[in-house]
């Protein structure tokens, strides 16, 4: 009866998203009119966040960097390690080392220090159990409004921007105890990886720093380089085509992207109005339970927020259920959906699924796609976010195309959408999220998949994790889930990074001396809309 409730839920908050999308509904770009941050920063309808205590690896007691978000939660709980020192350790590595990773647009460091000074104290007083993230610093996206820091989305367009308030998300982060260390670098305006407004690259993969070549990921390569390079505990992203679980599939992270609706876009500069997402990109399931647990629930300035089922407990959904035999097993009996040629299109796929076969409580499921299932998720319909993303931009549009940078090109494809073109994409986005819920869904509770689509076209949860390496560069999986079963999703990663380490390995370190010079390749206009988000 949930899932049957969930699926009416969804299908009409997808309707009424389309609807607010087609009335422009969406928010207003930041140097026009600044979203209101709102004043609900706690998470209603969630369970309150509770970080167990677990156990600290060897490796996170003797350096900070190295330990997960949860991990320092624990330590700086128990008194093992301040704020303070987890900052300033953070902070180092930054020094030393973003000048071959790129990953921040601006760090925010005197603040940073301040507030952990600030979180020391609350956390030696009464109400340390009040701020569940315990002063961790993180590294937050570069289009999500942040009071008193530039928010600049990588572009010419909001070059001079400093809002006035935070996202929500944002807002919801810090009043958990979260610690804004830095702006993630980002593609211009959400659009490609990570380059400067004019095309050049500079965000690399942390695994593969002398090589700008190899894609470090999607728009939120920057948050995701900032977690995997140690320079944040963790890090939020925006996901309209696939940057959030591809960032951490290449980077060997884990990223989550919930259902539409469960974390506001309240202060986050619009791409498309109904294919936003905001979530996090973490170091493996448990933090990416607890960062999304503070972050969702609804929010009176975004209107996708209201009126959804009550969050699941994701902490206890990341927590893997182990027999007193030491045997690690699923939290309830699921059916994996394996699509057709997923063997073919993942490396290491097969080998991941022995891993979740030997889990008691999994059973892999084939399942089949409808016969229009190529034209549905093709390029013709999913052209349609490009009107939604010009939608808002039409000012900067007639006044000066230069300030669109590299990523002109997609700006420009949207205003040759007709009305009717964009009615028949949304009409086939609909035929398409009956077939899911109606095809697969009928055969299995999760889904894996070769590619984020179409589960961020949708509005679908999907979580993307590391399943091991090709050629000394992280391989990744995504497994989608039906709408609002986050917790579905973390139960099965929880329980397979139980049983294996992909999750726990880091990169080296970059070389400081010599430097080595990194020619970084320059996107043109025409390679920048062919990669577009």
């Amino acid at each position: 009866m949930g899932r049957d409730l969930n699926r009416r839920t969804f299908l009409a908050a997808s309707a009424a998203a389309g609807a607010g999308g087609a009335l422009a509904a969406s928010a207003t770009p930041a140097s026009a009119a600044p979203a209101r941050t709102s004043a609900a920063t706690g998470t209603p309808g969630a369970p309150a966040v509770a970080v167990p205590d677990l156990p600290v690896r060897e490796a996170a007691r003797h350096d900070p960097t190295e330990a997960t978000l949860a991990e320092a939660v624990v330590l700086i709980r128990t008194g093992r390690l301040t704020s303070a020192d987890l900052v300033q350790a953070y902070l180092d590595r930054i020094e030393k080392y973003d000048k071959t990773y790129q990953a921040y647009a601006e760090v925010t460091r005197k603040q940073a220090l301040l507030a952990a000074y600030a979180a020391d104290r609350a956390n030696r007083g009464e109400d340390r159990k009040r701020a569940p993230l315990a002063g961790v610093p993180l590294c937050v996206k570069d289009n999500y409004f942040t009071k008193g820091v530039p928010t600049r989305a990588n572009s010419f367009i909001f070059e001079d921007f400093v809002p006035v308030t935070d996202a929500t998300a944002v807002a919801r982060l810090k009043a958990a105890g979260g610690i804004l260390l830095g702006k993630g670098q980002m593609g211009p305006l959400a659009t490609t990886r990570a380059t400067t407004p004019g095309g050049l690259v500079t965000t690399v993969n942390a695994w593969t720093p002398d090589n700008p070549l190899i894609d470090p990921g999607g728009s939120s390569t920057g948050p995701a380089c900032a977690v995997a390079g140690r320079m944040a505990s963790s890090s939020i992203g925006t996901q309209t085509g696939g940057s959030i679980v591809n960032p951490a599939n290449r980077q060997n992270l884990t990223g989550l992207k919930p259902t539409m609706g469960r974390v506001s876009l309240n202060g986050v500069i619009p791409l498309s109005y109904t294919r936003d997402h905001c979530g996090p990109i973490a170091r493996d399931a448990m933090d990416a339970a607890v960062m999304l647990t503070v972050m969702a629930g609804p929010d009176a300035e975004d209107p996708r927020t209201q009126g959804l089922p009550r969050l699941p407990d994701l902490v206890r959904a990341a927590t893997p259920v182990v027999s007193p035999k030491g045997k690690v097993r699923l939290r309830r009996p699921t059916r994996i959906g394996v699509p057709p040629g997923f063997t073919d299109g993942i490396a290491r796929s097969e080998a991941l699924l022995d891993t979740l076969a030997d889990l008691p409580g999994v059973t892999l499921v084939e399942v089949r796609y409808p016969a229009d299932w190529s034209l549905l998720t093709g390029s013709a319909f999913n052209a349609a976010r490009l009107s939604e993303r010009t939608e808002p931009f039409r000012h900067w549009l007639r006044q000066d195309l230069t300030k669109f940078g590299v990523s002109v090109l997609g700006w420009l494809q949207g205003l040759m959408i007709s009305g009717d073109e964009w009615i028949t994409a949304q009409r086939a986005k609909h035929h398409l999220l009956r077939a899911v819920l109606d095809g697969p869904f009928d055969h299995c509770d999760v889904l894996l998949q070769t590619s984020p689509v179409p589960f961020d076209i949708l509005g679908l949860p999907e979580i993307g994790f590391p399943i091991g390496f090709t050629a000394g560069v992280p391989t990744g999986a995504i497994l989608g889930g039906a709408p609002y079963e986050e917790d579905r999703l973390l139960e099965v990663v929880a329980a397979y990074q139980a049983v294996t380490d992909w999750h726990e390995r880091r990169p080296v370190d970059p070389a400081l001396e010599p430097v080595k010079r990194v020619v970084r390749p320059l996107l043109d206009a025409v390679e920048a809309a062919a990669s577009s988000a």
